[in-house]
């Protein structure tokens, strides 16, 4: 189980503001960029301010955008005659600088070491590449967890909350990173002999 097993529904709702966004004459590759723009913007506010609570407060929500913006610019893509090849190079280099950014920018906060977030940051890397790497050899994008984009970014926005409520003590930061680094193992495995499209 993965989280983005809920895309579909959450496409659905998405729908109709992609249909709107196409008619203003907005493309998917503007969509595209300004999820990544948004994200670099995040993990330098995040950097900039490690002791100020607001940035780690307007993480999920940067992050729940992002993954709308996400979504957004794949339907226009393929639902509205937007698809390609440059388009698909902004999409995975995008995310992968996006993720980076998040990820790496939170080592600047108070309990989580650099190499704890270099570890995670690494393993999502990996991660993608695997599932990239698969449609090159197989004809299929592949996105089984238990640690893809989706559930990155649900345990990143959960780790800024829990930061933010003062809920989670700074010394558990590098178990944690650890931890979501280690599940980027099973994640790139799966990726590798997966049958799920």
């Amino acid at each position: 189980m993965t989280v983005y097993d809920l895309k579909p529904a959450f496409q659905n709702l998405l729908r109709p503001l992609a249909a709107r966004l196409v008619a203003m004459g907005l493309r998917a590759n503007q969509i595209t960029l300004a999820a990544l723009l948004l994200s670099f913007a995040m993990a330098a506010a995040l950097a900039l301010a490690p002791h100020d609570l607001w940035p780690l407060w307007l993480m999920p929500i940067v992050l729940f955008v992002r993954m709308a913006l996400n979504a957004l610019d794949g339907m226009m893509a393929r639902e509205f005659g937007q698809k390609s090849l440059r388009g698909a190079y902004y999409n995975e280099i995008g995310d992968l600088l996006s993720d980076a950014a998040l990820i790496l920018s939170m080592a600047a906060l108070d309990g989580l070491s650099l190499i704890a977030a270099v570890a995670f940051a690494l393993g999502a890397m990996l991660s993608e590449y695997a599932g990239v790497l698969s449609q090159a050899l197989r004809g299929r994008r592949r996105y089984e967890g238990p640690m893809g984009k989706s559930d990155r970014a649900l345990f990143l926005g959960s780790y800024a909350l829990l930061r933010a409520t003062g809920i989670l003590p700074p010394g558990w930061s590098d178990t944690l990173f650890f931890a979501a680094a280690a599940l980027t193992l099973p994640t790139t495995l799966n990726r590798m002999k997966g049958e799920r499209s």
